[in-house]
């Protein structure tokens, strides 16, 4: 069985088959725990995979976030980190890199991305302020919650939908926004929130189109428009994959145009900048850049630091520049079509189409006759890791969490498992592997049960909240 992976890799070397653009350097042994281990360390865990220890796990897909393989240039930049307290060499390398591919004018560094959610929140909400945006991100929704705000989901309808086709899911429905705008008043709103590509959808992008007419609404009622930046770079690659007019643009051209058309990000560079912590928050505004630059010394640490050293803003720096070549991107994404295309010849749903940091298993329609509240897609990260070992994440009700207002479990459409892929970490028989564990776990599925939670922290429960089978 030949599985695909973007065309345009095919063309590129005259054969079906390829070939990752690195080579192995350096190895870290995994090892496989018994099924009566696993079962041990699941009880223990609650039934949570966040709180498993990582030396239980055999093939971790919990997330891509600081889970990247750096690269060998990254670790020489590590020897050349600066550790000055104040105006560290490395800072203004950083500062410059992010100038010259995401094009912002001013940049505040953070130690990761919800440092700088937390700015940016901070910065510019008031208390009954609303902030339209594509869909949720549970921390970027907690921040703008906790600074007094109300996030609105914004998103076209289709990004509920798993098995939609629609290329760009992740788009705003202008619709939506203006007619939010007409009822709480532009004043009410202190920016637009866009995410490219959208996570809680199943990784879906934003179309060039989108964000362009997106910025003209804007301009029209005197928003500001932000944007989390964190995976932009696959955003940019279903732009070049999809759109028209970019089938001959580099990836690095599409990505700055792109971010032109807002007036700042927030950045967690433990995503697409292959970084094992770091993030940052930049801007076009002199006023933004003023509160938030005082701000980051109160939580982060003095403006030219920000929480990382001064080693990790360098290997940020050379992460940007490596994350941004097209051959870097289309084998990452590839990576993840690969895993993506083994589970549809099975039959296994998923969302479609797929995205570019994860496959996300539609656990409704993988669970059927387990409802909602009792944590369908909880019970299949928990069954894909008793099964072999396998670590991945839910994002479905345990993620939405609560309404503040009611108390009441918010019922989100999507009920999805996350299989997340490193990059640069697995080869494609660990690929095989995932597909072939989940295929086991989907081959007995009719004998699961749900679970009850049995703890509930008070903030994004989903990190530790703990569960237990329903018998």
């Amino acid at each position: 069985m030949t599985h695909a992976i973007p065309q345009t890799m095919g063309q590129q070397f005259g054969r079906r088959s390829w070939a990752e653009p690195w080579k192995i350097k350096m190895v870290e042994p995994l090892r496989m725990i018994s099924r009566a281990e696993r079962q041990r360390a699941m009880t223990e865990a609650g039934y949570n995979t966040f709180l498993l220890r990582s030396e239980d796990v055999y093939i971790d897909l919990l997330t891509d976030s600081g889970t990247s393989a750096m690269s060998d240039r990254q670790w020489a930049g590590m020897m050349l980190g600066d550790e000055a307290y104040a105006g560290s060499r490395n800072f203004y390398h950083l500062e410059e890199t992010v100038q010259k591919y995401y094009g912002y004018r001013y940049l505040v560094p953070t130690h990761q991305g919800r440092g700088a959610e937390h700015l940016i929140s901070k910065a510019l909400i008031k208390p009954g302020d609303t902030i339209p945006g594509n869909m949720y991100f549970t921390t970027t929704r907690l921040h703008q919650e906790l600074a007094g705000g109300t996030f609105v989901d914004v998103i076209i309808d289709e990004a509920h939908d798993p098995a939609n086709l629609h290329p760009f899911k992740g788009n705003v429905d202008l619709n939506k926004l203006e007619a939010l705008i007409k009822r709480v008043g532009a004043d009410k709103i202190p920016y637009v929130s866009l995410a490219g590509t959208v996570n809680m959808a199943g990784g879906q992008p934003v179309s060039m189109a989108n964000v362009r007419l997106l910025r003209e609404l804007c301009n029209h009622y005197g928003l500001r428009l932000y944007l989390d930046a964190t995976r932009m770079v696959e955003n940019a690659f279903f732009i070049q994959e999809r759109e028209a007019g970019y089938a001959d643009k580099p990836v690095a051209a599409i990505l700055k145009e792109f971010c032109s058309y807002t007036d700042g990000a927030w950045m967690s560079a433990k995503k697409d900048h292959l970084v094992n912590i770091g993030g940052w928050l930049a801007v076009n505004h002199e006023d933004v850049f003023e509160t938030a630059s005082n701000l980051v010394v109160v939580y982060e640490g003095l403006h030219t630091y920000g929480g990382m050293a001064g080693r990790d803003m360098e290997a940020v720096a050379i992460g940007i520049e490596e994350a941004v070549q097209d051959d870097h991107i289309r084998s990452r994404i590839g990576q993840v079509r690969y895993l993506g295309e083994l589970l549809t010849d099975w039959g296994i749903p998923i969302v479609q189409p797929m995205g570019g940091h994860a496959i996300f298993v539609d656990a409704k329609r993988f669970y059927p006759h387990i409802p909602q509240q009792q944590f369908p897609a909880q019970t299949l990260a928990a069954e894909l890791y008793l099964d072999s070992g396998i670590r991945a994440m839910e994002r479905g009700v345990v993620s939405a969490g609560r309404d503040p207002a009611t108390g009441d479990h918010r019922y989100p459409a999507l009920e999805l498992v996350r299989l997340t892929i490193p990059r640069r970490v697995y080869t494609q028989a660990h690929m095989d592997v995932t597909a072939e564990a989940v295929k086991a776990v989907y081959d007995a599925r009719e004998q699961t049960r749900g679970l009850r939670m049995v703890y509930e922290p008070k903030y994004l429960r989903f990190f530790q909240a703990r569960f237990e089978r329903i018998e």
